[in-house]
């Protein structure tokens, strides 16, 4: 290769240069000494690589001017097209621009080798200055030939570098020449370029109603140009000439049906029986044309290795390769996603689009002119329109959805090529066929891999197991799958343009502002990249989350909820925050106007969000412990559970069934009482009373033991009876029991009832106040006397 042996010869003139350096040693003697064995070591290099170096330039010469040939080549056949020979000029344009941005990207300029030299040889004129100008009377004899001897190497050094200089000259002089020539040749075919797209999106100027009216003159003219392209007679046989055309599509054939042969043979006599299956009999069909068609990829890389001297035959199985992989990724996903019987329908749903593309490829590989394809490419697509709307009509209900969408926006593709051909826009219709055909190519790609994925990961239970084991496969699935679908549309566009040579110019299609102010720039690509971003901080986000959630569980089960709520919310803003920041890195938007913006808007959002930002802070301090959805708390004399906390509210539902929402701000500020925030229990203090002559010692121990036996108390804490005071009619006694914060009305009662029974059953008096009624009977005398006074 021209770049790697003038590379080569580069980095061998690097290597001549000296690497070590003379330091201050204990005394002048000894820096002479050392600078005399530097100085001889790096001359005898100059002189035992002097004869390489002779022969690497003479190489080199010759590699430029190699280049130089090739360029000339190609200026001629970039300026003898024929502006009608679209498919040969767009080659021609791709082969010179091609070699000028080789040349541009692995050719080191050699004026960096100059100035380097240069460099040496000034230090070498320091160095001779110095050595010469040195007193020697302070030197001893051996210092004084160590002087003598650095000086005779360091001029004859010297004089080695300038020698090299000088011819370095000569080559920078064929550098530039070559480097000017390509460039005017690169400067043309971009011009060039400008007329094969505006011919593309332009009309011809004759749609095919005319070309019909004129029938018998374009068939004539056709004939006419078919006759001079490929059947004039040269003296010198060309390249391209119709018999290599011939013989090539004669050689394909050949190996296409060796390949058949081949792999016929192998699927029916050598795979074992134990691998024929049922299954793999309905699909054998299907694998004998999958494995054929891999075969002759193979062979068509071999071909072009082969024949690597040929510049048609290199092109041609390029391409050929390319439709072969487009038929491979078909035959394979068929393979793969559907039932025996269900790919004989695919593949007849899929041929139409199939042969239109090995036609298309054809007319690029054999550089038809457009005369021939405004003629032939009308009726064939009308023929592959109705192909495929029959194939469509008899097979679509025999496969799953996605591959009759496919196809129905093949017909669509079909119908929109139709028409543009039949409107004069021939090389449009080219381009939109070609574009389906990779994008499906690249979508049936995805398709498979996505659908082989999904059933790997359900044959090992991948929805029931954590994020820990399944990360990878999340990964791939939900990342590097959807960015290679938003790449795939990028690329389908890019191969699509690759038929007319304009792959370069699609990129530049790609990285072209169409929104370019000073506050925002937005390209396709830009747009590209912020969507593939989006899938891969989308991914962060719910792995981080999941992740949490699981960490939060394992430390403390009973808080989790709550710390994985405020952990999920801070994440999301963190994460997409991130996001955002990115995007507006890529779309290259000034950060001025978002911060005078937001500097504006801060102080009136500050104001109108007052207690929204108050509830969020005070939203964020419970969350972190000191309350926790699940916690029994106490606030206004309302006892209830905490069942959601959220940066605004906190809502509890009341034992009595309402549901009641406290504002954090005034939750965080009210006394309430968080009963499980410890342990889960309360001490209650319940009240007895017993009759005066009572055995105190006795009840207490009763009521003690009946209560424990109840088993509602919490472990460990022991039930205390203490006496409280000596009523009126009655000594009370006062029971402290812990219980559960959540069964503590059923537990008071419980207890209540357990002392009532065992009081009772040991015949322990209960007092109750009691009060004597004392009825007075009267004389019927008293009653009147009573009556009459009363009147009075």
């Amino acid at each position: 290769m021209n770049k790697r042996s003038i590379l080569f010869f580069l980095l061998a003139i690097f290597a001549l240069s000296p690497t070590h350096a003379v330091l201050k040693e204990q005394n002048i003697e000894s820096t002479l000494s050392i600078l005399r064995t530097e100085l001889t070591n790096y001359h005898a290099e100059l002189e035992r690589q002097s004869g390489y170096m002779r022969e690497q330039q003479s190489a080199v010469r010759d590699k430029l001017f190699n280049i130089m040939g090739k360029s000339n080549q190609n200026a001629l056949m970039l300026y003898s097209q024929k502006p009608e020979y679209v498919f040969d000029l767009a080659y021609a344009c791709h082969e010179a621009t091609e070699q000028y941005a080789d040349f541009k990207q692995n050719v080191q300029p050699f004026r960096l080798l100059i100035e380097k030299n240069n460099a040496e040889i000034a230090r070498y004129d320091y160095l001779i200055n110095s050595l010469s100008t040195m007193n020697v009377m302070a030197l001893n004899r051996k210092a004084q030939t160590d002087k003598s001897v650095c000086l005779t190497l360091a001029v004859n050094i010297r004089h080695t570098l300038n020698d090299n200089i000088n011819q370095f000259k000569d080559y920078i002089g064929y550098y530039q020449a070559i480097e000017a020539q390509l460039k005017s040749l690169n400067d043309y075919a971009n011009k060039r370029y400008k007329d094969i797209q505006s011919h593309i999106f332009s009309n011809t100027g004759e749609n095919y109603f005319h070309i019909l009216a004129r029938l018998r003159a374009n068939i004539q003219d056709t004939e006419e140009t078919i006759s001079t392209k490929y059947f004039v007679k040269t003296k010198v046989r060309s390249q391209w000439d119709s018999q290599y055309i011939i013989g090539l599509f004669a050689l394909i054939g050949f190996y296409a049906l060796l390949a058949g042969l081949l792999n016929i043979i192998a699927v029916r006599f050598l795979i074992p029986k134990r691998f024929r299956t049922p299954a793999f009999m309905t699909r054998r069909t299907c694998i004998i044309m999958t494995s054929s068609v891999v075969t002759l990829a193979l062979i068509l890389g071999l071909i072009r290795i082969v024949f690597s001297d040929q510049n048609f035959i290199i092109m041609a199985s390029g391409l050929l390769v390319s439709y072969t992989w487009l038929l491979g990724v078909i035959l394979i996903s068929l393979l793969l996603r559907l039932t025996g019987n269900q790919i004989k329908s695919a593949f007849r749903i899929y041929l139409p689009l199939m042969a239109m593309g090995f036609i298309v490829i054809s007319f690029r590989i054999i550089l038809v002119p457009d005369n021939l394809v405004n003629i032939v490419l009308s009726p064939i697509l009308l023929v592959c329109t109705v192909w495929q709307w029959f194939a469509i009509r008899h097979d679509n209900k025999s496969i799953p959805k996605s591959d009759v969408t496919y196809t129905y926006v093949s017909l669509t593709v079909f119908v929109g090529s139709l028409i543009c051909a039949w409107l004069g826009y021939t090389l449009l219709s080219v381009q939109l066929l070609i574009w389906w055909i990779m994008q499906l190519t690249c979508i049936l790609t995805i398709t498979c891999l996505r659908g082989w994925i999904k059933k790997w990961a359900i044959k090992r239970g991948y929805a029931d197991k954590e994020i820990t084991k399944t990360w990878f496969f999340h990964l791939v699935y939900q990342v590097v799958l959807p960015v290679l679908a938003v790449i795939s549309f990028l690329l389908a566009l890019y191969w699509a343009a690759d038929v007319f040579n304009l792959s370069d110019k699609i990129w530049d299609i790609y990285r072209e502002q169409y929104i370019n102010t000073k506050w925002f720039a937005a390209s396709i690509l830009s747009v590209a990249e912020v969507i593939a971003f989006y899938f891969i901080f989308a991914y962060v986000n719910r792995t981080l989350k999941a992740l949490l959630k699981i960490h939060f569980e394992q430390s403390d089960l009973s808080t989790a909820a709550s710390r994985y709520t405020m952990a999920k919310n801070v994440i999301q803003v963190a994460v997409w925050g991130i996001w955002l920041m990115v995007s507006l890195a890529v779309f290259h938007i000034d950060n001025t106007w978002l911060v005078v913006i937001s500097g504006g808007l801060s102080t009136g959002i500050g104001f109108a969000m007052k207690d929204i930002l108050e509830n969020i802070y005070y939203g964020i301090s419970l969350m972190a412990g000191r309350v926790k959805i699940g916690d029994y708390i106490i606030c206004d004399g309302m006892r209830g559970r905490v069942s959601s906390i959220n940066y605004t509210s906190t809502i509890v539902e009341a034992v009595d069934g309402s549901v009641i929402a406290f504002q954090n701000s005034q939750l965080f500020t009210k006394n309430y009482k968080n009963m499980t925030k410890n342990h889960g229990y309360e001490l209650d203090a319940l009240e007895v009373g017993v009759a005066y002559g009572s055995d105190i010692k006795k009840v207490k121990q009763l009521l003690h033991d009946a209560i424990v036996d109840l088993k509602i108390t919490e472990p460990g804490r022991d039930v205390k009876i203490i006496l409280k005071e000596f009523g009126d009619s009655s000594i009370t006694l006062k029971i402290l029991v812990w219980v559960s914060v959540m069964t503590q009305g059923i537990d008071d009662g419980r207890i209540l009832e357990c002392v009532y029974d065992t009081l009772n059953k040991h015949s322990i008096e209960i007092p109750f106040p009691q009060r004597d009624v004392r009825i007075i009977h009267t004389t019927p005398e008293q009653t009147e006397k009573a009556t009459a006074e009363a009147s009075e």
